[in-house]
């Protein structure tokens, strides 16, 4: 499931909050509580038709996903765990508003609860890269290397040696890997094979390849980062950077089965060194991905 609400969900949780509150102030007194934000609320016209208020409130919560995953994901549990509605009961028409807003609640429910527990990875994801973000522009030293990694990459982009680049990219990767406290390993061989490097992430050891080439790279490559991936032990993933793509059929042909690598490309390694998304959040989601849609070229422009 996308980090984005489904259209159905949006519709029953636009549905539900019409319904749950028959007056306004009511209703805006349990967004104030839902929702972080509490500058959101006051930006609605109260004065406005209360499902115009609502379908205004839930259109800016999901324009901004990346921002507001954290509310969207408590607004949409909360409301679809409400089970009683007293405060309705003794109004005119009582009996009929509580009905209407049970059947409500109820189809809030249906759609988001099988979802519930990606949301909540999903937001809790959200956070930690927000929190590593915030970590790194707080960090002075670490963004002054950052820029040096940076301008080194740009010098080696504008660069005609296109001979060095390929090694002068493993050092670049390595300092970067040194930088994030990912207990980097230089190039090395076993049994023969060449490796670019490794490193280690939350409990996972990843093994290192990048390429700097004009085309894109092959499926022959891919399958061959692959087999020392899956040569070594169970808890080995492999991190492959291409810095032009890849080609289409190498992506799915490794899409499948039980994906042992993922890719990345200049697109994201330029995120990273533009301070748009740290190195551990980007593995994080990618990885991620892969585990669960099995595709491992998650682009950049679909995290942030």
């Amino acid at each position: 499931m996308s980090k984005k609400l489904s259209p159905a969900a949006v519709v029953a949780l636009k549905e539900a909050l019409c319904t749950i509150y028959w007056y306004k102030a009511d209703l805006r007194s349990f967004l104030q509580q839902c929702i972080s934000d509490k500058h959101i609320a006051s930006t609605l016209n109260w004065d406005n038709y209360k499902r115009q208020v609502v379908s205004d409130l839930v259109d800016t919560l999901c324009a901004d996903p990346e921002r507001f995953l954290g509310d969207l994901t408590r607004l949409s549990y909360t409301v679809a765990n409400l089970n009683s509605f007293e405060h309705l009961a003794h109004l005119e028409g009582g009996e009929q508003k509580v009905k209407r807003a049970k059947s409500a609640v109820e189809q809030l429910r249906k759609i988001v609860e099988p979802h519930k527990e990606v949301l909540l990875e999903e937001e809790a994801i959200a956070e930690r890269q927000k929190q590593h973000l915030e970590k790194l522009k707080a960090n002075k030293a670490v963004r002054e290397k950052l820029s040096q990694i940076n301008q080194r990459f740009m010098e080696l982009a504008t660069s005609e040696e296109f001979h060095i680049r390929g090694y002068e990219l493993e050092t670049l990767m390595y300092d970067m890997f040194e930088l994030f406290d990912l207990d980097p390993k230089a190039s090395f061989k076993n049994i023969g094979e060449q490796v670019d490097g490794a490193f280690s992430l939350e409990g996972t050891d990843y093994l290192f390849e990048a390429k700097w080439q004009k085309d894109p790279v092959a499926i022959q490559d891919l399958d061959a980062f692959s087999s020392k991936v899956r040569r070594k032990l169970e808890n080995t993933l492999g991190v492959f950077l291409s810095i032009n793509g890849y080609s289409e059929d190498a992506v799915l042909a490794h899409s499948t089965g039980q994906p042992s690598i993922i890719l990345m490309d200049g697109a994201d390694l330029m995120s990273v060194l533009e301070e748009r998304i740290d190195f551990v959040s980007l593995i994080l989601r990618k990885k991620r991905h892969a585990s669960q849609t099995g595709n491992i070229y998650l682009r950049i422009h679909e995290i942030i």
